[in-house]
């Protein structure tokens, strides 16, 4: 895959792209699964784009609790300008899930003004803006879920979400194992809960595989 792919350069031709790649000083990198891509506290202030594998945004607090934020897939796109303020002081960072290739380029060279006042330039500012857009709608669904007091309603109403946006049956985005840290829960104790839920026919559960079979509130 090429950055072309990421939504951050939606509707630029590939010549502008390649064109912009010099214009930004965007630099490729690889990582290793398990291996950190990059670190919030550092204050860099860098735009990274995923261009092949995964990666996850997670978040350590003061006493050591890891929770999943977000998972990047190819394409995704991270940086200061698309977090929230930090304001905890929690250790934040992104950690490669699978083999990953990385560009990164300075965040001002994004949003500063461009001297040749380059159609495409502007084009890039406009998708940052969309992808703020959608990083705060995922905000809001993520505060959703976790805002549900018990664990099977935090997995039904994440589960509903999914379900919604593919028409039924779904993938989910990460392992189950993970999915505890994303919904900020134990994972015995999730695991516990899941199997009762299919056990009631609640969902079926293959893999990564979710199917909603009866009524999720």
């Amino acid at each position: 895959m090429d950055i072309g792919a990421s939504p951050l350069f939606r509707d630029i031709s590939e010549e502008s792209q390649q064109a912009m790649c010099a214009c930004f000083d965007m630099r490729e990198y690889t990582f290793r699964p398990g291996e950190l891509v990059y670190d919030f506290s550092e204050g860099r202030n860098m735009v990274g784009v995923l261009t092949k594998g995964a990666a996850v945004i997670e978040r350590i607090d003061h006493q050591g609790s890891r929770t999943i934020l977000e998972r990047l897939e190819e394409g995704g796109v991270f940086g200061e300008m698309l977090m929230f303020e930090n304001v905890s002081g929690d250790y934040i960072t992104v950690v490669a899930e699978k083999p990953c290739h990385v560009w990164l380029m300075a965040a001002e060279q994004v949003t500063k003004r461009c001297e040749k006042a380059c159609t495409h330039h502007t084009r890039v500012v406009e998708n940052m803006f969309r992808l703020a857009a959608e990083k705060a709608t995922s905000l809001y669904e993520r505060v959703e879920v976790l805002s549900r007091r018990s664990i099977r309603d935090k997995l039904l109403c994440y589960f509903s979400l999914l379900a919604a946006k593919s028409g039924g049956e779904f993938q989910l985005p990460f392992s189950l194992s993970a999915l505890a840290d994303y919904i900020s829960a134990d994972r015995s104790a999730m695991m516990r809960e899941l199997k009762k839920m299919k056990d009631e026919r609640l969902v079926e559960v293959a893999g990564r595989q979710v199917t909603l079979c009866g009524p999720t509130q």
